[in-house]
């Protein structure tokens, strides 16, 4: 799969996803199989470039790859400034948010506010186009409701006016994440346009990505909250689709691997106060399935040492792999 000039090893994808498709977790997922990698999004508005949240959400430094980076905001000109400033400081394409469903970002009349108002669409996608030398990308829902699923039309403005490829969330913003993902209005917009279009929403297994695939034509799927805890995601899809096999889930001491090192990575990354906080999140997703009763979760949440934190995993793990039998149960279920 190609977006401008850039050819995907595959065309696996992780979303973009606010306070969680950090560095560490995109570096994560490119190892892991994912064949381009998106980062969190980055406000247009200028004054809160120097704030620590959006300098780690910039920090690019050794990362593998394409450099994938998600831009959000209402002002075509501010949009047009944030695709140059991210252009100089590594990215190599420049994806446009009309997809996120948060308030705090609709009341702004950014993100999927936006699929309201196709004039604005349009001179957004004109506006970040025309000031960068690299493919622009854009990620959309199917409309504001249900009664304005506007997503075809959305789509034929982005490919007119040079957007490379077209990222597209089933659900109107007004369902949130409720419900299930609209398969069949990402065929339709797949069926109108010629550029890539990649399906995203409710990912969550490797037969769920070939029946995705099968049912819109789309050229690639999205995977956003099936990777959260749960990495491997993209290694299994992918032999899934070239196989037509089920790939055996990683053993439960290569979990603890993956685990221990996206959490180290978290709090190098962050510093040990906000590392030990974010790492909290990621641990409660990937021990969804073995923690049951949230009674590890509670205790871990409270630890506030980096290298407790560790410790903490550590025993866990070994507790876990003394009781075989409990743990081939949880997945027996699966």
């Amino acid at each position: 799969m190609r977006i401008g000039s850039y050819t995907l090893d595959n065309n696996l994808m992780l979303a973009p996803m606010a306070g969680v498709t950090d560095r560490p977790f995109r570096q994560l997922c490119k190892r892991m199989g994912a064949g381009l990698v998106v980062s969190e999004m980055l406000s247009s508005n200028p004054k809160v470039w120097n704030t620590a949240k959006s300098q780690a959400r910039m920090n690019h430094e050794g990362e593998e790859g394409i450099r994938s980076v998600q831009i959000a905001g209402a002002d075509p000109e501010l949009m047009a400034q944030a695709a140059q400033f991210n252009v100089e400081n590594g990215a190599q394409i420049i994806d446009i948010n009309m997809g996120c469903p948060a308030k705090k970002v609709n009341k702004k009349l950014a993100g999927s506010a936006l699929l309201q108002y196709p004039s604005t669409v349009e001179s957004i996608i004109k506006a970040v186009v025309n000031a960068v030398d690299v493919p622009v990308t854009l990620k959309i829902r199917t409309g504001w409701n249900t009664d304005n699923r506007n997503g075809v039309e959305i789509a034929r403005i982005a490919e007119q006016n040079g957007i490379q490829s077209l990222a597209v969330h089933g659900r109107t913003r007004a369902c949130m994440y409720k419900g299930e993902a609209e398969y069949d209005t990402i065929r339709r917009i797949k069926a109108a346009i010629s550029i890539p279009v990649i399906a995203n929403g409710d990912i969550t297994s490797p037969e769920k990505a070939q029946q995705v695939l099968n049912c819109t034509g789309a050229d690639g799927v999205m995977i956003g909250r099936g990777a959260q805890g749960n990495p491997w995601i993209f290694k299994e899809i992918l032999h899934y689709l070239e196989t037509g096999e089920n790939l055996t889930p990683p053993p439960l001491s290569e979990q603890y691997e993956i685990l221990h090192e996206h959490v180290a990575n978290v709090q190098s990354f962050y510093g040990e106060v906000a590392g030990v906080r974010i790492a909290r999140k990621h641990v409660g997703w990937y021990l969804s399935e073995h923690d049951t009763d949230r009674q590890f979760r509670k205790s871990f949440n409270a630890i506030e040492d980096a290298s407790a934190q560790l410790e903490a995993l550590n025993a866990y793990f070994e507790a876990l792999q003394e009781k075989p039998d409990r743990f081939l149960l949880q997945h027996s279920n699966d």
